[in-house]
């Protein structure tokens, strides 16, 4: 007997890749479950796949910073500053990144790299851990958004957030749309997705000195003048990260959908001077399903 539950959550993620740097990316996941029927007449209970299943999964892979343990561009490793937290020191081919966060901002993955196979058995592997003795069986599908237009890979944090968007390295793979006088513009679609290509979006207000920066002595040993630096505590504690000016866009508000959707119209209308009399509307996407709308 099979059970299975599609579009069952979205797992909002960034993850480290050599080739890439810091990547942000969202993933719809669908569950079937093999197994006999329980004394309920049932495989298992909906509402358990739904609450329990959603919940491992949040709790192993959603809003972290997914690390392929087998790269040996990374390092990770205590921090000598807070307790309870980590460092990690990545070095890509565009890129050279350094972070502290509490440890459960980060998820290893046993892999070289991050991809759907690779987080897939490690998820498995953790929920199967945790169903009845009736289900022999999991699989899990693990896809992207099927999107015809641009879109952008983009990675932030959110300090003032409560739960586990204040993790300063999770993201989104998101899409845009743009209307110029109701009208949908690709160019300006476009020129954004292209701006915020695996970027790393920052708030101006989080700026820090290098002094006041807290990473790892090979980091501070390592930094170069093209590294800016951002830092904030939050309810799960410090979060610090220096990023290279050529992976980072630097924005003068928090990084809330609401407000980067707000902050691309402001830029769009400063920057195009013949929209000025038109009205541009931002669909701007967090992820899948989810974003704001602002117009002016």
């Amino acid at each position: 007997m099979q059970l299975f539950v599609d579009n069952l959550t979205v797992i909002d993620f960034s993850y480290l890749c050599k080739q890439r740097g810091i990547v942000g990316e969202s993933w719809i996941v669908d569950v079937l479950l093999d197994g006999s029927l329980n004394e309920q007449s049932m495989v298992l209970d909906f509402a358990i796949v739904k609450k329990q299943i959603k919940a491992i999964i949040d709790d192993a892979v959603d809003h972290k910073l997914l690390l392929p343990a087998q790269e040996q561009a990374i390092t990770l490793a205590d921090s000598p500053h807070n307790q309870g937290h980590q460092t990690i020191d990545f070095n890509s081919d565009v890129a050279n990144y350094y972070l502290q966060s509490p440890a459960c901002a980060f998820a290893t993955i046993d892999c070289l790299s991050i991809t759907v196979a690779a987080v897939t058995t490690h998820l498995t592997a953790i929920i199967l851990a945790h169903l009845p003795d009736n289900v022999q069986g999991l699989s899990l599908v693990l896809r992207p958004e099927v999107i015809s237009s641009d879109y952008y890979h983009y990675t932030h944090g959110l300090k003032l957030h409560d739960g586990n968007c204040q993790r300063i390295a999770h993201g989104h793979r998101s899409k845009i749309k743009v209307y110029v006088d109701d009208k949908r513009d690709a160019k300006l679609e476009a020129a954004w997705c292209q701006r915020w290509q695996d970027i790393y979006i920052a708030s101006e207000a989080d700026r820090i000195s290098r002094d006041d920066i807290e990473l790892s002595a090979h980091a501070m040993n390592n930094l170069t003048p093209d590294h800016q630096y951002f830092s904030y505590h939050a309810p799960q504690g410090r979060f610090d990260i220096a990023v290279d000016s050529k992976v980072l866009d630097v924005v003068d508000c928090d990084s809330t959908v609401e407000l980067l959707a707000d902050f691309i119209l402001r830029q769009i209308k400063a920057e195009h001077a013949e929209l000025a009399n038109k009205t541009v509307q931002v669909v701007a996407y967090e992820g899948v399903a989810k974003g704001a709308i602002v117009h002016g």
